[in-house]
């Protein structure tokens, strides 16, 4: 287990290495000058300076790499001079001093994803960490309504195989996965949001904390949650009632499951005993997948409903060419992604000890 980890953390470093590298080179060959861009239409060629050697714009494009890898690096190296852009300044890092040697200083630190340009200097970690958790809420949300549903349909349709239940349960998940997010959430946006809402007290807009009527306190509202749930909810929960009918089809053609019946065991007690554990790996596979991608994914859901989730901030950033933010957002996301793969393969020896970890 232990070798297992440290080869896949190894090669996880070298993937986030891979998407840094593309991210970087993606974002500075683009058009335009960032300086520029963050200073609007009322720059001067002194306001403009200013900024290019604040963030490092002034240096060549290799220069700026070796900058951005050290920004994003736990060990990092910084100078002592205040005009250079590696200074170690308390606004931009929080870091603990290892040792110095000459005006260099290495430390410890969280990786530093830079400053919004749009947000009046405010750091790309704390605008992702004021809507990662929403997301986090949503995706979690989501994949739960996923699982407690496609699990008892997937059971049942496999147990009813070729029966008309089996047949309708087919039909309703095909379409699942075949409507898109983003119609789906304008549809229950409008149907249940404006056109029933006076039945289910739904907004069409919303997010997990709203400020009060005169802008003071934020408060909770969960049921903002309901219906971007259910929209983020309905593909994966296709994909899982499909998995969960194929697998355990295939599990119930078993030798022990055969066995297991000429024993005297009922079909309750197969089902619940030997037959759902193992026919559950497809799945976890499946909700792994889906739940990392749910938080790239789920942008155009974020935007329609008015949730202040990740993918909502990505949007803005977009729209108003806030690169740091854009860059940080791909980052975490593929960091997540790498976490959750490992995760998943830790998860696969618990739920079938025939699986092995090989390096």
């Amino acid at each position: 287990m232990f070798r297992y980890l440290v080869h896949k953390i190894g090669y996880a470093i070298l993937t986030l290495f891979g998407v840094i590298t593309v991210i970087f080179l993606l974002f500075n060959v683009l058009p335009g000058d960032p300086a520029q861009m963050m200073l609007g239409q009322n720059e001067d060629s002194e306001q403009l300076n200013a900024v290019k050697k604040k963030y490092g714009f002034d240096q060549p494009l290799s220069v700026q790499y070796v900058y951005y890898l050290n920004d994003l690096s736990p060990v990092s190296f910084h100078s002592t001079k205040q005009e250079d852009y590696t200074y170690l300044s308390p606004n931009k890092y929080t870091a603990f001093s290892l040792f110095s040697i000459g005006n260099i200083i290495t430390v410890l630190k969280f990786p530093y994803l830079r400053e919004s340009f749009t947000k009046q200097g405010k750091k790309v970690s704390k605008v992702l960490g004021e809507t990662l958790p929403n997301t986090f809420v949503l995706a979690i949300s989501a994949i739960g309504i996923a699982l407690c549903i496609g699990l008892i349909l997937g059971v049942v349709s496999a147990l009813k195989k070729d029966s008309f239940t089996d047949k309708a349960i087919q039909v309703l998940s095909t379409l699942g996965m075949s409507v898109p997010s983003f119609f789906s959430a304008i549809l229950f946006a409008w149907l249940f949001g404006y056109v029933l809402h006076k039945y289910t007290n739904l907004e069409m807009t919303g997010s997990l904390y709203e400020l009060d009527d005169y802008g003071e306190q934020t408060h909770l509202k969960i049921k903002n949650l309901i219906l971007p749930a259910i929209v983020l909810g309905i593909r994966p929960l296709a994909v899982i009632i499909q998995l969960m009918r194929n697998s355990l089809l295939e599990v119930l053609s078993q030798d022990y499951i055969r066995t297991a019946r000429a024993k005297g065991l009922s079909e309750f007690q197969i089902i619940k005993k030997h037959a759902i554990k193992n026919a559950l790996n497809p799945v976890v596979t499946a909700i792994s997948g889906w739940f990392a991608s749910m938080l790239a994914g789920a942008v155009f859901v974020e935007y329609i409903f008015g949730w202040n989730g990740l993918g909502k901030e990505i949007v803005n950033a977009l729209n108003t060419l806030d690169l740091p933010v854009i860059m940080g957002a791909v980052l975490v996301i593929a960091t997540l992604f790498i976490i959750i793969n490992i995760l998943v393969d830790v998860i696969y020896t618990l739920l079938d000890p025939k699986v092995k970890l090989e390096s």
